[in-house]
């Protein structure tokens, strides 16, 4: 059984029936879009889908702090401030 990642649920023909009523409805929340009571898509508001960008772009820098952080001492190379 597929889960249903959120609060608020509505059918295809509910969201072909009024888009932002939907929306309106669920708030800051994102709804489950249901075909046949599975889960086919999701309607984010867009406040919501900034927040997910956010966090994803957020969890990329850090792995990529977290990789350049793991180095060996031999790997460094010493230079002066001039030299920039």
């Amino acid at each position: 059984m597929q889960p249903i990642l959120a609060n608020y649920t509505a059918s295809i023909t509910e969201l072909k029936k009024s888009p932002t009523q939907l929306l309106k409805d669920a708030g800051d929340e994102a709804v489950a879009i249901l075909n046949h009571n599975v889960a086919s898509a999701y309607l984010v508001p867009s406040a919501l889908f900034e927040k997910m960008t956010e966090t994803i772009d957020d969890y990329y820098l850090l792995q990529t702090v977290k990789e350049r952080l793991d180095y060996k001492e031999e790997e460094l190379i010493e230079i002066s401030i001039d030299e920039l």
